[in-house]
């Protein structure tokens, strides 16, 4: 019994090295480059917590003084249609405009989105297919936090 256990030991440690090497192959000649020095992946310098290099929401939004105004100047259309209040997460920021993805419409339309503060912005109505989306452009001019979830209510013009 003293014999076989030591034996399961190495049998253990000798299968996990060789799921490694499945894993990382090549991570003895990643170790040591050329130069002698360690893996230059892992002495690559990580930038400051903040500085990602990623692009701000202000560089994203490319809408207008302009055209953030008018959208939010828009008047209260006569006859609109209240279609509900809804949870909106922020859409993809690439997709500029003022927008509202949202299964609470069949076909592409305009309307507006009101916040439970009384902000108002004028948007198109995009069917969706989840959860609700709206516009960088949207949530920047309405002051909303952008990894926020607000409620909105949705009009349609």
């Amino acid at each position: 019994m003293r014999i076989i256990a030591p034996i399961f030991v190495v049998l253990a440690l000798t299968s996990g090295c060789a799921v490694l090497d499945r894993i990382v192959p090549d991570r003895k000649a990643a170790a040591s480059t050329p130069d002698g020095g360690g893996d230059p992946v892992a002495e690559a310098p990580t930038p400051p917590v903040g500085q990602t290099g990623a692009a701000t929401a202000a560089a994203l939004d490319q809408t207008t003084a302009a055209e953030k105004k008018a959208a939010l100047a828009a008047p209260v259309a006569a006859g609109e249609r209240n279609l509900g209040q809804v949870a909106v997460s922020l859409g993809n920021p690439a997709e500029q405009g003022f927008w509202l993805r949202t299964t609470l419409v069949a076909a592409a339309g305009k309307g507006r989105v009101e916040t439970s503060g009384g902000q108002s912005v004028a948007v198109d109505l995009l069917p969706g297919q989840s959860g609700a989306q709206l516009s960088l452009a949207a949530f920047r001019a309405l002051g909303l936090n952008l990894t926020d979830l607000p409620q909105v209510t949705v009009f349609a013009n």
